[in-house]
């Protein structure tokens, strides 16, 4: 059964350029990933579609509110009998790594659930609700988390089996655990005909025909650049995938509030 990813957020119009191109589009169409769009708004419940309000406290910006969110999450789960993953796409969680990626894309997964905040942010009553696992892309603002959760979705989607053009091509890539070690280290320099360009020229080991030379070249290259641009990969890495993989069944599953 493919992963099914559903998508809460309240710009839909974003995505589908995304979505049904390049690798996650070769991905969905070979259905190794089932994507589903939900926008927020049609779980407002007034007139006007209004999902936002002003700040308990004053400041600048709007606030998500509580019930179209729950209310949206309640019903798109409801939709698939399988349990989702809720995971909240902000600036103050878990800064993604491969290790997180490679967990989420895992079959076991079976189904995400991606909430898209945007404004000044969510209500934190309905997170405490809801309980999702927070994710971030890095130490910066985005104005949603639309633009993050497409790119959680290209890094899980090359990694499901048969999307990629060659099995071995995302064991291959940065940040892959290779070797005995399992070290996550830089890809090695790439490179294609011509074989002379502009008076520079492919390395000569590579053209050889050892494969052997090739395969050692490689990974001494890889530690060359690890060493030179990421220091900080060749020192003891945490596992997040393993120390803190998320649990479906950790989430909140609170009953549906009353209505005021």
């Amino acid at each position: 059964m493919s992963l099914r990813i559903d998508i809460l957020t309240l710009f839909p119009e974003m995505f589908p350029a995304v979505l049904e191109a390049s690798i996650v589009g070769r991905a969905r169409q070979a259905g190794a990933v089932d994507v589903h769009l939900h926008n927020i708004r049609d779980y407002a419940g007034n007139k006007h579609n209004k999902v936002d309000d002003r700040p308990f406290g004053g400041g600048p910006g709007m606030v998500l509110m509580c019930q179209p969110l729950y209310d949206a999450v309640m019903d798109v789960e409801a939709q698939d009998e399988r349990t989702a993953l809720r995971i909240l796409l902000s600036p103050q969680g878990e800064p993604l790594r491969q290790p997180r990626v490679e967990s989420l894309a895992a079959p076991e997964t079976g189904r995400l659930l991606l909430i898209a905040g945007h404004y000044e942010g969510i209500d934190e009553r309905v997170i405490e609700a809801i309980a999702p696992f927070e994710i971030s892309l890095g130490d910066y603002v985005l104005s949603g988390g639309e633009l993050a959760a497409m790119v959680l979705i290209d890094a899980i989607a090359r990694l499901q089996p048969g999307v990629l053009g060659h099995a071995d091509s995302a064991a291959e890539d940065s940040f892959s655990p290779r070797g005995e070690g399992q070290r996550r280290l830089l890809d090695c320099p790439h490179y294609t005909r011509p074989q002379v360009w502009t008076g520079r020229e492919v390395p000569p080991i590579l053209v050889s025909g050892d494969h052997g030379a090739v395969a050692r070249w490689r990974e001494e290259q890889m530690m060359e650049r690890t060493r030179a641009r990421r220091p900080d990969l060749l020192s003891p890495q945490p596992d997040l995938a393993s120390e803190t993989a998320p649990n479906p069944s950790h989430q909140g599953r609170s009953e549906r509030p009353s209505q005021p």
